[in-house]
């Protein structure tokens, strides 16, 4: 390498500005990501090493910087919090909704169940069977609660949101 003033060096290894900028740039295409902590000071001290002797950068400038750099990691911190917050309380709320599905085992419930169809003209048709079973648990599923219940021995992953009514003595139809 002829021009010394054009190369970097990096863990050891030497190479041209070009090379260099080029195996940064392709390194970016594959991670998207935003730029981390250390990479800003990284900029920031290569910024201070390279700035004109005769023409200084107010310090005053530099600490605005990376105030502002503080604030926003701050500001993410927050924002990751607020996150893993948001999904304890989800916990919560199931966990409690589960507990409440919990008092309706063994008893009677009644539900619908929609399925859909197409008629000879193309056209959707939605139809509406009810059931009435008895509720032997309470289930998970995809995230949403759900109750178990017993018609005809068969066995019905019920969705709460379908459940019509709920109560002890309900005739099976």
């Amino acid at each position: 390498m002829a021009n010394t003033l054009n190369t970097i060096t990096v863990d050891g290894v030497t190479q041209s500005l070009e090379s260099y900028q080029a195996a940064k740039s392709q390194a970016a295409k594959g991670d998207n990501s935003t730029l981390g902590k250390d990479a800003f000071l990284q900029l920031l001290v290569t910024q201070m090493k390279y700035q004109d002797p005769l023409d200084p950068q107010d310090n005053g400038e530099y600490l605005a910087q990376l105030a502002q750099f503080s604030a926003l990691e701050q500001m993410t911190n927050v924002s990751e919090g607020l996150s893993n917050v948001s999904k304890l309380v989800g916990n919560i709320d199931t966990s409690v909704l589960v507990g409440q599905l919990s008092n309706m085992i063994g008893k009677d419930v009644q539900w619908v169940k929609e399925t859909s169809s197409t008629d000879e003209n193309g056209k959707t048709v939605i139809n509406k069977e009810t059931f009435e079973g008895k509720v032997t648990g309470v289930s998970i599923s995809d995230g949403s609660p759900t109750v178990i219940a017993e018609s005809g021995g068969k066995s019905y992953q019920v969705a709460i949101a379908n459940i019509s009514r709920i109560g002890d003595g309900m005739k099976n139809s």
